[in-house]
């Protein structure tokens, strides 16, 4: 004897509709979309002109090296790298802007994160040059 449910039965509107679909089919509608998005992308792309696309690059809205540096940076290096922490001080380094730059987007092996997957060159020179701003008497 089947199990009646209790109480009133939901309309007809909301009950689940299922559709059983080949899978030759489900190929055939998964590589439709996918060329319908490939050709979106490429028009979007084609409408977009070269330097548009450096200044977006850089401009990068929304980056601030300095809460990128409190977020990231600064769990090993303390006080926005104004002082020692598990990594060096790095207010001033005598380490040059090319040192900098290649520490952070190559790391060092068992002392520091290569970081050159997560930002760009742009963002990394920002990052550089905010830690040139570093003094012991000024909140960054």
């Amino acid at each position: 004897m089947p199990c009646k449910p209790k109480g009133r039965q939901p309309p007809i509107i909301f009950m689940e509709i299922q559709v059983k679909l080949s899978a030759t089919t489900l190929r055939r509608r998964i590589l439709v979309a996918a060329t319908l998005l490939g050709w979106a992308s490429v028009a979007f792309a084609a409408d977009e002109k070269p330097q548009d696309q450096a200044l977006a690059a850089s401009a990068q809205p929304g980056f601030s090296p300095q809460n990128t540096f409190r977020n990231i940076c600064g769990f090993c290096h303390a006080d926005y790298g104004r002082h020692a922490g598990k990594g060096p001080q790095l207010m001033h380094s005598e380490r040059s802007d090319d040192y900098l730059f290649n520490r952070i987007k190559n790391g060092k092996a068992g002392r520091m994160a290569a970081f050159g997957g997560a930002f760009s060159d742009d963002q990394i020179r920002e990052i550089v040059a905010f830690i040139r701003t570093l003094r012991p008497d000024q909140e960054p």
